[in-house]
């Protein structure tokens, strides 16, 4: 999700390859298709736009996203333009309410919807990994104070926002494979690495390894982040602790080595 390369992926319905893509899909499977949302082109205007399709593959009906996010350093509203209206599509009986990702923020669009009889929302939205406290506090507020069913979809992937955890991410992926060790997220901006044997002067050289090559594919990607990174670290004898008392040990390091702003990992007897 990058608002500055809306309008070089824009799309004419008319000649869609992301509609045509959706139509496959719901004629493969006979099923009706919510497709999310892409950019839409009419007229030289430009739309943020969520497309039904039904059981044969026919396009039924479009919803442009009402509410644009254009704050904290983003700029949706720069590059797209706000739909007209709400748009309620009847999926066989089934009255069914189209919002995109920020509408949810606004109560009044879920109430017009319920006053004209709506059964279910659907809201198809790309929120940021370090909110999702909001996210599921508002979709469930939106379904129970007008009494009906919400689907609500958040996003597969990285919106820009987040590209610089999964610069993180791809990293400590490339490190893992060059030292046979193991890497897993653990949620947030946390991650997990497991390394095999017993020399600590290995681990430090990893740790080291991290924020080298860190710094290379910053350069390389020519991305502006301001990252710095902690470490915690706990050997660990076969079968001698329980995983999540290590990784709350570890945790715990990592915070002090945050708040003591070193530059290496801290160590912790366990």
């Amino acid at each position: 999700w990058s608002p500055k390369h809306f309008r070089e992926n824009a799309e004419e319905i008319s000649t869609s390859q992301t509609i045509e893509f959706l139509s496959d899909i719901a004629r493969d499977y006979k099923s009706w298709v919510i497709g999310g949302s892409f950019i839409t082109k009419i007229n030289n205007h430009y739309y943020n736009t969520c497309p039904v399709l039904n059981r044969h593959g026919e396009l039924i009906a479009t919803y442009s996203k009402n509410h644009l996010f254009s704050y904290y350093g983003s700029n949706e509203g720069k590059y797209v333009e706000v739909g007209e209206s709400p748009v309620m599509i009847d999926i066989e009986g089934v009255k069914t309410g189209l919002t995109i990702c920020y509408d949810i923020r606004f109560p009044e669009i879920y109430r017009a919807y319920r006053k004209a009889g709506v059964d279910l929302f659907v809201n198809c939205a790309a929120w940021g990994l370090k909110k999702p406290i909001p996210w599921e506090c508002m979709t469930r507020c939106r379904a129970v104070e007008n009494q009906t069913y919400m689907i609500a979809l958040t996003q597969s992937g990285h919106i820009e926002g987040d590209e610089a955890i999964s610069l993180v991410g791809k990293t400590l992926k490339s490190i893992a494979g060059e030292t046979n060790s193991f890497v897993a997220r653990m949620g947030g901006d946390e991650f997990v690495l497991v390394v095999n044997g017993p020399d600590e002067n290995k681990v430090k050289r990893i740790i080291q390894n991290i924020t080298y090559e860190l710094e290379e594919r910053l350069i390389f990607s020519n991305k502006q982040y301001d990252l710095t990174v902690s470490c915690g670290y706990v050997p660990v004898a076969p079968n001698a602790k329980n995983i999540k008392e290590l990784i709350a040990k570890a945790d715990k390091l990592m915070y002090l080595d945050k708040q003591n702003k070193n530059q290496g990992a801290v160590n912790g007897d366990y």
